[in-house]
């Protein structure tokens, strides 16, 4: 099967970005779309671990080339910060049962990832512009705050703050994220969501669990002489 891929454009032309559907978090941006697609297809090898974690390495490995299903414009945030910031067409709800689990099951596997990838990386980062010079523990609490403290509202959970900060917390809390995601597409959370949805939740987390990842492995200064 062919990697299922949207374009996603910024409204004003800036920026794009390429994102697989089947696979959260393999999403990458650019200046144009044909780079956006360039860069996603350069990420390939990068993405793999994920797979591998959730077991499904070789349904990845038997994929096919990227193709193009969607071309769409997105919102002011797809040229600012260069990311998917709304859902595509297909991504509505209620999804179905195997949908939901392999997503999930995806979305854990991209927090597995992140969590090794942070035991292993020097707790000083290469300096540079992206992040605004942050060191390993900032790039873990940021990411880990911004998903549990925004994101998680989005199916109903609230946290205090800084509840995911210690290893039990954070445990604790992606147990509850998955319930209520759980709920959600069961319709027993009142409140829905008005732009986003259920797919593009798991794809959001996914994404930016695995770009600050990714990040940590760029500026990782462990060996360097």
């Amino acid at each position: 099967m062919p990697i299922r891929t949207v374009i996603e454009r910024g409204p004003a032309g800036k920026r794009a970005v390429a994102f697989s559907l089947d696979w959260p978090g393999w999403s990458r941006g650019a200046s144009s779309a044909e780079l956006a697609v360039e860069r996603l297809e350069s990420y390939r090898d990068r993405y793999r671990p994920v797979a591998r974690l959730a077991r499904m390495a070789r349904d990845f490995d038997a994929a096919g080339p990227v193709e193009i299903v969607e071309d769409r414009v997105g919102t002011g945030s797809t040229d600012f910060w260069g990311i998917s910031f709304s859902p595509s067409s297909t991504e509505h709800g209620p999804m179905g049962e195997a949908e939901l689990q392999r997503g999930i099951k995806l979305l854990r596997a991209c927090w597995a990832f992140f969590d090794g990838v942070a035991a292993q990386v020097s707790p000083e980062m290469r300096k540079g512009p992206r992040g605004g010079g942050r060191d390993r523990d900032q790039i873990i609490g940021h990411t880990l705050r911004t998903e549990s403290e925004s994101f998680a509202r989005q199916v109903g959970l609230r946290l205090e703050e800084g509840a995911t900060l210690t290893p039990a917390g954070l445990r604790q809390y992606r147990l509850a994220y998955i319930a209520a995601m759980r709920a959600y597409n069961a319709g027993k959370v009142e409140r829905r969501m008005r732009s986003w949805t259920l797919p593009f939740l798991i794809r959001h987390s996914a994404f930016h669990t695995l770009d600050h990842a990714w990040e940590m492995q760029d500026k990782d200064l462990s060996g360097a002489v």
